[in-house]
């Protein structure tokens, strides 16, 4: 049994431990604001990139002046998965379960015999994956020392895909992230960002009656709008990242907090019940003495 001391000491260490939690809540709550207007104003502005690129897409067609990061290379063997995560922890189980969606989607293309490469973004998407991939692993972004995700650092993401689909690296790039739903909700997702998606996008998509004349041609717009929609989408996720990861990290700190205000109350209870015993004992021991004189 320890002792009343240990008992004090172990109390002020839960103390000083739930200080530290709700600060960090708290500090979490006022990025979240922030973070989910960042990512909420993103949100349009891809969705409507994605509707006028399936627009221009559905123009051009299967035509052969269509650019390759549309058209792909008409293969399917190798695949390369950008994986997004946070680069800090203390945010529940948000980089786990990102991790855990690229790491199922890569043991399924693993068992049909495709290649795999993957590049991390973020600390703690590499240290889970590393694990069990680490020969996979091709490339890592460290964004720790970046304040404020901007667009600038999803645009040497995505000139760095681009560069290694130019050299004939991959066939399929997916991106991997957790869209934000709310503060006790990411949903890990996944996008397909090469070949360029076709498909309709029904709340997007303009009147089937209308008619578009593109200048110089659509081919040619495709060829400077597809780069461009890859580094849009990868900043969105990262926005949609630093979102979720800040809503993670303000429920898991209150949680935290919460359950050090009750391990205090059962430690404080344990050290009130010691010292009532203690002090019951000295008294039995003076009675029993001033008796025996």
């Amino acid at each position: 049994m320890p002792s009343l001391k240990d008992l004090k000491n172990r109390i002020a260490s839960v103390k000083a431990t739930q200080k530290i939690t709700k600060a960090m809540k708290m500090v979490a709550a006022a990025k979240l604001r922030r973070a989910q207007e960042a990512a909420e104003a993103a949100r349009p502005y891809s969705q409507r990139m994605a509707a006028v690129l399936d627009n221009i897409a559905q123009a051009v067609g299967a035509d052969d002046a269509a650019p390759r990061l549309m058209t792909g290379t008409g293969r399917d063997d190798t695949h390369l998965l950008i994986v997004c995560t946070a680069e800090r922890g203390l945010c529940g189980g948000f980089n786990s379960q990102i991790a855990r969606f690229a790491r199922d989607h890569v043991r399924k293309l693993l068992a049909q015999g495709k290649t795999v490469k993957i590049i991390c973004v973020g600390k703690k998407g590499f240290d889970i994956l590393r694990r069990e991939f680490a020969s996979l692993i091709i490339d890592r972004v460290d964004l720790r020392e970046v304040r404020k995700i901007g667009f600038e650092n999803a645009d040497r993401i995505g000139h760095k895909v681009i560069e290694l689909f130019e050299r004939g690296e991959f066939d399929v790039c997916t991106l991997f992230y957790s869209e934000f739903k709310s503060v006790i909700s990411q949903v890990p997702t996944s996008q397909q960002l090469i070949p360029a998606s076709a498909g309709p996008v029904a709340a997007e998509r303009d009147s089937a009656s209308a008619i578009y004349e593109y200048e110089p041609d659509a081919a040619a717009i495709l060829t400077d709008l597809i780069p461009r929609n890859i580094s849009v989408q990868i900043f969105r996720a990262l926005l949609e990242n630093v979102a979720g990861e800040m809503g993670a990290k303000m429920s898991a700190m209150d949680n935290a907090t919460r359950n050090a205000g009750e391990m205090i109350n059962k430690l404080t209870l344990n050290y009130n019940r010691q010292r009532q015993a203690q002090i019951t004992k000295e008294l039995i021991e003076i009675i029993s003495g001033a008796e025996a004189l």
